[in-house]
């Protein structure tokens, strides 16, 4: 039952990736047909519309979700990787115990991150 749980997070997770990454897809590949998100207008890698976006509270948490889901997945799917490879119990607790860790820690970082950018565009 708790790695049919982790199997549905896994899906639940790959799906928020493709609806985050087809809104970051649109926003910076079509902004000459569409304009998303770029107020100051021209490419949308210009740095005026870059702080226009870093100023918007929804797109450093947007950021954030994209950034847990994209650990999720990834992190579960390399364990699922590694766990059918056979290793041992006691291998697979500390694969278990690492990718905790790591994960907490890649999570922490990024979301100071996208946070720090968006206090530094309100400070600008």
């Amino acid at each position: 039952m708790r790695e049919t749980k982790l199997w549905t997070w896994h899906i639940f997770t790959g799906i928020v990736i493709l609806v985050l990454l087809g809104i970051h897809m649109i926003t910076m590949h079509l902004d000459g047909i569409l304009g998303w998100f770029n107020p100051a207008g021209g490419e949308a890698i210009d740095w005026a519309n870059i702080v226009a976006r870093a100023k918007l509270l929804i797109i450093a948490i947007l950021y954030i979700v994209l950034l847990a889901a994209a650990l999720y997945h990834g992190l579960y799917g390399f364990r699922t990787i590694l766990f059918e490879l056979g290793p041992r119990q006691g291998i697979q607790k500390f694969i278990n115990v690492l990718f905790w860790i790591l994960g907490i820690c890649l999570f922490v970082f990024g979301t100071w991150a996208a946070l720090k950018f968006y206090i530094i565009a309100h400070a600008g």
